[in-house]
């Protein structure tokens, strides 16, 4: 489901950062462990086609969508990938529900205001959805941001630190409700972080 081989990037044209070779079966949960500045950040971005490789395969399903550009490459990505910034990004001017159904639009998906409330109650900012994203806390934006990426139900899942901003309670939440999901619909779920507390939740893990 979720493949690399050879893959490096580089920000300056000199220095490359090698990666792992990876293979992630469809409905396998991994975790990938790194140090600030091991280039975890940049490996999630190149599996989810945000960043384009210097060379090397990031195969998604049979597609290699290290060759793919413009349109085509976004709508992949709407539909089979849901990513979780470290950093939520939303549109300020929307609401919270506004910026869900975005993301439903935006992957030619079907606008299910029901699901959108389930996942928001889910991860106990349904209270929230008229919000506009600037009025919530870092936590609750993290939370929202996890609940964009997880409604259109993608075949692979990749969080970007998502537990960084929790205390322990809505921590062990957040996990659960990422492996209910991914299980949910078979998907593949990779969560890339520094936090020692996952550890015991991953079987299978990545070092970098």
């Amino acid at each position: 489901m979720l493949q690399t081989k050879g893959l490096y990037y580089s920000y300056d044209g000199r220095n490359q950062l090698q990666f792992p070779d990876i293979d992630c079966k469809k409905g396998e949960h991994w975790l990938l462990l790194g140090q600030s500045g091991s280039g975890k950040t940049t490996l999630l971005h190149l599996l989810g086609g945000l960043l384009t490789p210097k060379g090397g395969v990031v195969n998604i399903d049979g597609t290699n969508i290290a060759n793919m550009v413009g349109s085509a490459l976004d709508r992949f990505r709407g539909q089979r990938v849901g990513i979780i910034f470290q950093k939520a990004h939303f549109v300020k001017s929307l609401t919270v529900e506004e910026n869900l159904l975005l993301a439903q639009q935006l992957a030619g998906a079907p606008a299910s205001k029901t699901r959108i409330r389930e996942m928001l109650e889910r991860l106990n900012v349904g209270h929230k959805h008229r919000s506009k994203p600037d009025r919530l806390s870092a936590g609750e934006q993290q939370r929202v941001a996890i609940a964009r990426a997880l409604v259109n139900q993608p075949a692979i899942i990749l969080a970007d630190e998502p537990t960084s901003a929790l205390d322990d309670v809505n921590c062990n939440e957040v996990i659960h409700l990422l492996e209910e999901q991914a299980a949910a619909v078979a998907a593949t779920l990779l969560v890339v972080t520094h936090d020692s507390r996952l550890k015991a939740a991953f079987r299978n893990q990545i070092h970098l």
